[in-house]
């Protein structure tokens, strides 16, 4: 067998790494890789969001399975272009990823399937967003991919003006929207669940630490400091997370017309009375 994984970063190396140890051998290729994937797959000269040329060397390579992993390549498309040309791909449809590649989009479905969410509104100024928020400290989304990278949490006014002004005035993440989130206390809670457009079955939980500096001072960073397992999350924990976070989207998903195929990512917040997503 032989499976293409796309993407060049410590996510698809561990990919690569778990799929050469599978008793079925399979011959490895990855795109575009990076030297350390290179000592386990056949590296691939093509960009992870290169979708055309993704599919050509699908085809000409004889792939039997493409596994997809950065965000990007799945918001544009990817695993649609390969089920058409008949590859088959792990990942979700373009029309599924939107609940990755929107914030405004998940928030919109979280409320349609009656997923615990945090307050929100949706601006596009610096005025309507610092009228938008109510109390410090605040939250605030750029709406769109940004790697982990593109949420503030501002303590104060000053603090909320200086991240508008980065994210609308600047177009730090190339937004036209930002979310103003209600701040969430509790300890922050990452699970991904498998799906298959019917069902959501847990993973591993972890605890996602993403800003810089000691105690957590800096900006958000996309994913450092993550550990697993998580102490407190036990069985009846995570089976009530999928129970009212994860298996409605996928039925919300699936009741669209654009059911979930794939890994999907909850990012959660342990508050007192439940998780919130």
């Amino acid at each position: 067998m032989k499976v293409l994984v796309v993407g060049s970063g410590g996510r698809e190396h561990a990919l690569v790494h778990a799929l050469r140890r599978s008793p079925q051998r399979p011959e490895l290729l990855c795109a575009p890789g990076n030297p350390g994937i290179a000592a386990d797959a056949r590296l691939l000269e093509i960009a992870a969001d290169d979708v055309d040329r993704l599919v050509d060397a699908a085809r000409d390579e004889a792939v039997e399975l493409v596994v997809v992993g950065p965000e990007a390549p799945l918001v544009a498309g990817l695993v649609d272009a390969l089920t058409q040309a008949g590859v088959t791909a792990f990942g979700p449809t373009a029309a599924a990823a939107k609940l990755e590649g929107s914030k405004e989009f998940a928030k919109r479905a979280m409320a349609a399937a009656g997923v615990p969410t945090a307050s929100w509104t949706r601006v596009n100024t610096v005025d309507d967003g610092l009228a938008a928020i109510t109390s410090y400290p605040t939250v605030l989304k750029a709406d769109g991919l940004t790697a982990g990278k593109g949420v503030v949490i501002a303590a104060n006014a000053d603090e909320a003006e200086d991240a508008l002004t980065a994210l609308l005035v600047e177009r730090r993440f190339a937004t036209e929207t930002v979310l103003v989130e209600e701040y969430l206390e509790g300890e922050e809670l990452s699970l991904f669940a498998l799906c298959d457009g019917e069902r959501a079955l847990a993973m591993a939980p972890a605890r996602d630490y993403k800003r810089i500096f000691d105690g957590d001072r800096g900006p958000n960073t996309g994913g450092m400091g993550s550990y697993s397992p998580v102490a407190g999350a036990d069985a009846a924990l995570i089976e009530q997370t999928i129970a009212t976070v994860h298996q409605p989207i996928v039925d919300h998903m699936r009741e669209r017309g654009t059911p979930y195929r794939g890994l999907l990512y909850g990012g959660l917040m342990l508050t007192r009375a439940r998780p919130r997503a």
